[in-house]
C-alpha cells in the first residue's frame, strides 16, 4: 500500500473515532457519515497553444442523524475537522425533527458485510506541462492524418483522483481511493462546397502512461474522413444496427426501466409486477457490473456502504432485477445492490453496464453482406429527443448506409422509435463486446425502425 494511501485509511479512521466521541457528547445515538474528495486537473488546446488549464480540489461530506422518534435529518458541509463535524451533526441533528415519518431512510443492512478488495491502481498525478505537451502532439497529428481536418474544436486531458469514504454509528467504515485518466478528441473538417463533418472518440485508463492516445487519434481520424463524402438518405424504415455507445446512450437514457425509487415514485417504464416478465428478445441480457475488470472506474461500496455487485437487469429478454438503495429494497422486500448515492434524498443510478447476447441465435448478421443496413454511430440531444416515461425517441445521430461492407456517410437524420418496442426488436446481437465510457456492449442489430433524411 503506497504512503498516501496509508495516510487517507489512517485520516478515515480518525474521522470515525472523532464523530463518535462527538456524537456521544452530543447524546446522538444513531448517525453515519459519507464523503469523497475529488482532485482533478485537465488541459484543452488550441491550434497548437494551451486554451484552457484547470485545477480542482472538490470535497463533500454528507451527515445523517437519527433521533429517538426514529426520524431523521440531513446535512452536507466540506469541514470536515472536529468543529465542522461538530456543526454539521447538530444541524443534521435538530433538523431530524422535520424529517419524514413515513419510509424513513435507514441504515443498509449490508454496510458492515465484507467488500471486495479494490484493484483499482493509484498512479501519481503528472505535471500540467506533460499533459499539454500530450494534447498538443495528438491535435497535431490528427490534423495532419488529412488535408480536409482543419481544427480539433472539442478536445481534452484530464487526469482525476477521487478519496470516498462511508462510516457509521453500528460500525461500519470503509474507503477507497482510485485515479483516472482520460482524453477525447473531437475533429472538424472543411472542403469547398461541402458541409462540415465532424466525428470523436474517448479513451480512459489508470494513468497516462496506460492511456491509449494513439488509439483514440486513430478513432476519431477514422470516423472523420469517413464522413466526408455523404449523401442524403430517403425516409423510410430501415434495418438498424447500433454501435456500443449508441445503444448504451440510450439504455441510460431510459434507465428509469431498471430504477427501484422510480418504480414506487411511478417513474418508470415498469411496475413492480414487471419483474419476470419479457421486455426484450431473448437475444439479449443486460447486467450492471460496478466492479467489472475493464471498469477503470469501478467502486467496491455505494453512497449507504453497500457492497456493488454484478446485478442482472435483463435476462434472456427477462426483467430480473431492479437497481435498489437500502430503502427500496426494504419495501421491495429484497436486499440492496448498491446503486444508492447518499444526499437529502437517496438516489439510484447505474455503474457499468455489460450487455452481452442471451439466448443463440437462429440467424446471424454481417455488415460485410447486409444491404441497406443504417449503421448508428453516435446519437444526439438525448435531453430534448428522449420523453422518458413514454418510451419514445426522436434523435439526431451519426452514420452510415451499409450496402455489402460498404459506408456511405448519412448527410443528415433522425431515428425515431419506442424503445420498448426496439427491445422486442432486436434480431441480433453480436458475441464480441466493446468497452466505451458507460459499460461493454457489442453491435446490436435491430428489425426495422423510422429514419427521416433531412
Amino acid at each position: 500500500m503506497s504512503q498516501d494511501k496509508e495516510e487517507t485509511v489512517a485520516d478515515i479512521q480518525n474521522l470515525a473515532t472523532q464523530a463518535k466521541d462527538i456524537a456521544d457528547r452530543l447524546g446522538i445515538h444513531k448517525f453515519d457519515v459519507y464523503g469523497a474528495t475529488v482532485d482533478e486537473t485537465s488541459v484543452k488546446v488550441d491550434q497548437g497553444k494551451a486554451d484552457q488549464v484547470k485545477a480542482s480540489n472538490r470535497s463533500s461530506v454528507t451527515v445523517r442523524v437519527w433521533n429517538d422518534q426514529q426520524t431523521m435529518g440531513v446535512t452536507s458541509t466540506t469541514d470536515v475537522d472536529p468543529a465542522g463535524l461538530e456543526l454539521a451533526l447538530k444541524t443534521a441533528y435538530e433538523a431530524s425533527f422535520f424529517g419524514v415519518k413515513e419510509n424513513v431512510p435507514d441504515f443498509s443492512p449490508e454496510a458492515t458485510a465484507p467488500i471486495a478488495p479494490s484493484t483499482s491502481e493509484v498512479t501519481p498525478q503528472v505535471p500540467i506541462s506533460d499533459l499539454l505537451e500530450k494534447l498538443i502532439a495528438a491535435e497535431k497529428d490528427l490534423m495532419a492524418v488529412h488535408p480536409a481536418i482543419v481544427s480539433v474544436p472539442y478536445n481534452g486531458l484530464a487526469q482525476r483522483r477521487s478519496d470516498r469514504f462511508y462510516l457509521n454509528s453500528a460500525g461500519a467504515l470503509r474507503q477507497e481511493t482510485r485515479s483516472t485518466v482520460s482524453v477525447y478528441l473531437y475533429s472538424k473538417t472543411e472542403e469547398a462546397g461541402k458541409k462540415p463533418r465532424s466525428a470523436g472518440a474517448f479513451r480512459v485508463a489508470h494513468g497516462l502512461q496506460d492511456l491509449d492516445i494513439e488509439g483514440c487519434l486513430k478513432e476519431a481520424a477514422d470516423k472523420t474522413i469517413s464522413h466526408l463524402n455523404y449523401e442524403k438518405i430517403p425516409t423510410g424504415k430501415y434495418r438498424v444496427v447500433f454501435s456500443p455507445d449508441a445503444f448504451l446512450s440510450l439504455l441510460g437514457a431510459f434507465s428509469n426501466l431498471f430504477n427501484a425509487q422510480s418504480v414506487l415514485d411511478r417513474q418508470s417504464l415498469s411496475t413492480p409486477e414487471s419483474l419476470g416478465t419479457q421486455i426484450a428478445s431473448p437475444l439479449l441480457s443486460v447486467c450492471d457490473d460496478a466492479c467489472h475488470p475493464e471498469n477503470v472506474a469501478a467502486i467496491t461500496f455505494d453512497g449507504e456502504g453497500t457492497p456493488t455487485r454484478r446485478t442482472p437487469l435483463i435476462t434472456d429478454g427477462v426483467l430480473t432485477n431492479f437497481l435498489h438503495s437500502a430503502g427500496t429494497a426494504q419495501r421491495f422486500n429484497t436486499q440492496p445492490t448498491g446503486h444508492a448515492n447518499i444526499g437529502a434524498k437517496v438516489t439510484i443510478s447505474p455503474h457499468f453496464y455489460h450487455v452481452f447476447p442471451g439466448e443463440t441465435p437462429s440467424q446471424t448478421y454481417s455488415l460485410d453482406t447486409a444491404e441497406n443496413v443504417v449503421l448508428v454511430d453516435d446519437v444526439h440531444a438525448l435531453h430534448a429527443g428522449v420523453k422518458a416515461l413514454q418510451g419514445s425517441f426522436s434523435l439526431p445521430f451519426d452514420g452510415w448506409l451499409v450496402n455489402k461492407g460498404k459506408r456511405t456517410s448519412i448527410e443528415s437524420a433522425t431515428i425515431a422509435g419506442d424503445f420498448l418496442e426496439l427491445l422486442k426488436s432486436i434480431i441480433y446481437v453480436e458475441p464480441e463486446g466493446h468497452l466505451t465510457p458507460a459499460g461493454i456492449c457489442p453491435y446490436i442489430w435491430v428489425e426495422e425502425l423510422s429514419v427521416t433524411g433531412d
